[in-house]
């Protein structure tokens, strides 16, 4: 048995989920709202940029930490099948992460196909939208994934992937607000770069920033970004950033589930 036959098992599975469709139909009728309230195609980008940002990471890493658990009796059943864990572990993971971002993609693109937002706007800023909140999706579903194979308690578990979210959407900004206010009297356009790399979230906003000339908006941390790598080279690196994200934990929740005795 290989990837993909447990990848279609699981995306059948998934998709019969009430919560992927509560998710599609969120966005669906939060992006349809946007137009109906007069929202030009570039104003319902904007409005809907932070409800990505933090939408699509909290449901991203729940979902994937409950999605993990509530599949340990199919898993140990495949797991006593000639099947190889690595296999398993990629269908787990695509069986999850595509309902996911087709839910997301589906939910906000097809307002703008209704409502002619991608003639207002153009290609570029919707298709960056989708590709930055489907590359949180990933992100964040392969971090749920570390998470439940690292902890056997589901509340635990669940608990560590909610201050996951917390961290990287509220903690991490705040801190580097208090790192640039208590070292001001120090050059930190380099530490800032730097520390932007350590959280998708605030690479997923910079990337999505980068398409409008409003850096004004990104505050300090985006600002500098954008200054520093305003051109292809500073998209380049952002996008290389976040598949670093993905990549890593997904090496590591590979990892953890190559060697874990369930």
């Amino acid at each position: 048995m290989n990837s993909l036959k447990i990848a279609k098992y699981q995306l059948q599975d998934v998709l019969r989920s009430r919560w992927i469709l509560v998710y599609g139909i969120f966005f669906l009728l939060m992006t349809d709202a946007l137009f109906r309230f007069g929202g030009s195609g570039e104003r319902v980008i904007l409005s809907l940029m932070n409800v990505v940002l933090i939408a699509v990471p909290l449901v991203a890493v729940v979902l994937g930490t409950m999605y993990l658990y509530s599949s340990r009796e199919f898993t140990e059943l495949l797991l006593s099948q000639p099947v190889r864990r690595r296999s398993l572990f990629g269908g787990l993971f695509v069986g999850l992460a595509v309902p996911l971002s087709l839910a997301f993609a589906l939910g906000v693109g097809l307002p703008f196909w209704a409502h002619g937002g991608m003639a207002e706007s153009g290609w570029a800023p919707i298709l960056m939208l989708l590709g930055t909140g489907i590359g949180l999706t990933l992100i964040f579903a392969s971090l749920a994934f570390v998470v439940a194979l690292a902890t056997e308690d589901r509340i635990k578990g669940l608990g560590f992937s909610l201050g996951i979210w917390v961290f990287f959407t509220v903690v991490f900004n705040g801190l580097v607000l208090l790192a640039i206010y208590t070292l001001g009297d120090y050059p930190m356009e380099k530490p800032v770069i730097a520390l932007s790399l350590l959280n998708p979230v605030d690479l997923g906003r910079i990337l999505l920033l980068l398409n409008f000339d409003i850096s004004a908006l990104m505050g300090f941390t985006g600002a500098v970004f954008k200054q520093f790598f305003g051109s292809g080279v500073g998209q380049a690196v952002t996008i290389g950033a976040l598949a670093a994200w993905l990549a890593a934990p997904l090496a590591l929740g590979m990892r953890s589930f190559s060697r874990k005795n369930f």
